[in-house]
């Protein structure tokens, strides 16, 4: 039991004693720093089951606290009773919570649930761009922080791999890439399929302005441009497993898959699974026949199968074509039957989409809904805001897209930049220093968008982000190595915990350090890694301004001394798991 559930027990016994009530529920929070105390409990939520003024009340639940003995002092201020607790509360377990190296994370047992989590889910016509970066980002964090919440979690992803977006390429590869591998190019393979899409689009513009000037409407000439059409020709022979088609797409997919491997390594990414949409295209169209004969489907006089969802408050919506050939919500509805049919032990399911998707993930658990499926209400879209940059939108086709690669480069020679100018590193080899580059890069992008609240917008400054002071990754940072090279110094021995008397910023930093399972559990509720961020921030700036005004090696006492050290520990052990849990790892010097 941590010490707000601890304060929360004593609240809620106090109230039974003196009222003969007990509450669902009381509000505790953290005393603003303008008050004296260490815990608050909101008064205003029991007048009315309590019968009073909110003074009053809290001053009868302050009297019997502390005539109890489970706080020192109280005050109450309008409708918020400030209640103070004695150090030996706060020094409870201090020394086993200070070397667990684990403290704060909930290791998922076999009887845990599973969740799985579905992420990136790329098109292998392009490399990963900065979209990606944070969608991947937001996906392995959300993964991670719900795993340590206590939950056995499968990450996946969906790659789409088929489509006239592929054709594009490999039509482009075909009449202009003279046989180009990424060997011969010396680039990533999703670089050079890439290549070709930007190629493909270029010929594109050019055929529908020839078109046009010969008198052509331009929608016409858009459907009519003859690159346009083999595009179109080549994916109806995909369709038909044509022999040559079929081994150009899986030539190119794999120099794609190639470079997708290289960018998810650099950015520290996983998964458990992959599937691939030219398996789950033809996924259902079983589910659209049985929505027919439940009649949550109706079929127009074109063969057309729709569902009306007006008085939901949405429109009708297409589920499978004339043709009987399906759309995206098809292979959506029969993919999440599909999972949750093979994982019978699966509970929830949450997607990491932009929120352009909104109102598809609307429909689609609706549909599901509809169609009787129990699991629905456990979907989940992870709904993430895009990402701004100073020069205006991306655009892949364009090939004015902000290629994930070149970003995590651009960041990674800041980094070194900003390293070598502040000059700590003799010492060091050139593959240390090259290691620990990377490693304040990869923590600068990944702090910098993760530390947002997934459902805001992001301008992305990456200058900004590898700056090491203030609200960013190499801050938190030099905040564990500064830490590491402390204990290097010397490390924390056995020390009598009964002679402490903590000061309130020592009091303060315990209060954060036990508030981290807690934070774990709202972070996984919320599915934001923010929470996790904003948290390991306010705790580095607690520690920081206590290590400035409280000296740890040269304290006055040799159990005050030892004490500071376990402090640090415990810090810096919350620190590392924190990071960890965003994906971002930690150096031992800086």
């Amino acid at each position: 039991m941590n010490l707000k559930q601890q304060i929360t027990q004593y609240v809620l016994d106090a109230i039974q004693n003196v009222y003969q009530l007990t509450p669902e529920s009381v509000e505790i929070q953290f005393t603003r720093k303008e008050f004296e105390g260490d815990y608050t409990l909101v008064v205003f939520p029991l007048i009315r089951t309590l019968k009073g003024k909110p003074e009053d009340i809290g001053a009868k639940i302050g009297d019997y606290l502390v005539e109890n003995g489970k706080i020192t002092a109280y005050n109450v201020v309008k409708g918020f009773l400030n209640m103070s607790m004695n150090s030996a509360e706060f020094l409870a377990d201090f020394t086993q919570n200070a070397l667990n190296e684990n403290y704060g994370i909930n290791v998922p047992t076999a009887e845990s649930r599973s969740v799985m989590v579905e992420y990136s889910s790329p098109n292998t016509n392009k490399p990963l761009h900065l979209g990606h970066v944070r969608n991947n980002l937001l996906g392995y964090s959300v993964s991670q922080i719900v795993e340590a919440a206590g939950n056995n979690v499968i990450k996946t992803q969906i790659i789409n791999d088929r489509g006239i977006h592929i054709c594009k390429s490999m039509i482009a590869w075909e009449r202009f890439g003279n046989g180009e591998t990424p060997t011969s190019a010396g680039i990533k393979g999703d670089h050079l399929v890439g290549k070709y899409y930007v190629e493909f689009d270029k010929h594109y513009r050019a055929e529908i302005k020839e078109l046009v000037d010969g008198g052509m409407a331009e929608d016409e000439a858009k459907k009519q441009a003859p690159i346009f059409l083999d595009a179109q020709t080549m994916l109806r022979q995909w369709e038909a497993n044509d022999p040559a088609v079929i081994e150009l797409w899986q030539k190119m997919n794999g120099w794609v898959y190639d470079g997708f491997a290289q960018t998810y390594k650099r950015l520290g990414v996983a998964f458990d699974e992959v599937l691939y949409e030219s398996n789950t295209y033809i996924l259902g169209k079983d589910i659209v026949e049985e929505g027919l004969n439940k009649g949550v489907f109706y079929k127009r006089e074109d063969g057309s199968v729709w569902i009306d969802l007006t008085a939901d408050g949405l429109d009708e919506k297409l589920v499978l074509r004339s043709d009987g050939t399906s759309v995206y919500i098809t292979q959506d509805l029969g993919t999440a039957v599909e999972r949750f049919k093979n994982t019978p032990s699966l509970e929830e399911l949450t997607y990491v989409v932009g929120n352009e998707q909104d109102y598809h993930f609307k429909v689609l658990f609706l549909i599901l809904k509809k169609l009787g499926y129990e699991w629905a209400d456990a979907l989940h879209h992870l709904s993430y805001g895009m990402v701004d940059l100073p020069n205006g939108k991306m655009k892949s086709r364009e090939g004015t897209v902000v290629d994930a690669d070149d970003l995590m480069s651009e960041i990674y020679n800041t980094a070194k930049e900003i390293s070598e100018e502040l000059g700590k590193l003799d010492g060091y080899t050139e593959e240390e220093k090259a290691a620990l580059y990377e490693k304040i890069a990869m923590g600068a992008l990944k702090y910098y968008i993760l530390k947002v609240d997934p459902k805001k917008r992001i301008l992305f400054d990456p200058q900004e982000s590898v700056d090491f002071n203030g609200n960013t990754g190499p801050f938190i940072q030099y905040t564990y190595a500064r830490i590491q090279s402390l204990l290097r110094k010397e490390a924390p021995q056995e020390f009598d915990l009964s002679t402490i008397e903590l000061n309130q910023a020592e009091k303060e930093i315990i209060r954060t350090l036990n508030d981290f399972e807690d934070t774990i559990k709202k972070a996984s509720d919320e599915l934001s890694p923010a929470l996790i961020a904003n948290y390991v921030y306010e705790l580095v700036k607690q520690f920081n301004s206590f290590y400035q005004n409280n000296s740890v090696l040269k304290a006055e006492e040799e159990n005050v001394k030892y004490f500071r050290l376990y402090l640090s520990q415990w810090v810096a052990n919350t620190i590392q798991s924190s990071l960890r849990l965003l994906g971002i790892g930690v150096p031992e010097r800086m």
